[in-house]
């Protein structure tokens, strides 16, 4: 499993690398223009439900597609709420925010998607887990999934941001967008669903 890990989290590092790199060019431009807080704040519960739903389909295909016998619906939906749900919250809002504090943002915040907009994340998560359950696949909507929490990470940044970032903010923007992605992403569609299928 260490090996599983160490290898995953090589290989996806140029990829999560760029992604970080759109995010830091994304910033710059938005935070330019100046765009309200309340459509940063409409951005991000675009692309944090969608993180949501990839992050399911991903986390329950993996589950029922490395598994030595039928799939239990129950045990599938908790493993797929549970990955998604838990490791998007991380990634999306938890580690941004220790971000936002380490720069004294101004209007840093921790949204939280599935309490301050239950209505909306939770369903995604179980939408994920239903496709996955009928139709499990895992290579395009994980790449997606590693693109699209990098935005939602970046959006989460701009909501608290308050005005266009000096070189060092950025550096330092660029290394939370990383780590956000990079460590939770790989973690909740490879490392988490498998601790569940016991086989060689």
């Amino acid at each position: 499993m260490v090996k599983l890990i160490l290898a995953e989290l090589k290989n996806h590092s140029p990829f999560t690398s760029f992604g970080a790199a759109t995010g830091i060019v994304l910033m710059i431009f938005f935070s330019s223009i100046s765009i309200p807080a309340k459509l940063s704040y409409s951005i991000f519960y675009t692309l944090h439900p969608l993180h949501v739903l990839l992050s399911a389909v991903v986390t329950t295909s993996m589950y029922k597609l490395h598994l030595n016998r039928a799939s239990n619906l129950l045990t599938m939906i908790i493993i797929g709420y549970a990955g998604s749900i838990g490791i998007s919250t991380l990634s999306d809002s938890i580690i941004p925010y220790l971000g936002e504090v380490l720069l004294a943002m101004p209007n840093r915040e921790a949204h939280i998607g599935f309490i301050e907009e239950w209505w909306l994340i939770n369903p995604m998560a179980l939408a994920g887990i239903i496709i996955a359950y009928y139709k499990p696949t895992t290579k395009f909507p994980h790449s997606a999934h590693v693109l699209v929490s990098t935005w939602a990470s970046l959006f989460h940044i701009i909501m608290a941001l308050g005005k266009t970032p000096d070189w060092i903010s950025c550096v330092i923007i660029f290394f939370f967008l990383f780590i956000s992605v990079w460590i939770p992403c790989c973690f909740s569609d490879i490392v988490f669903p498998l601790f569940f299928v016991k086989h060689k």
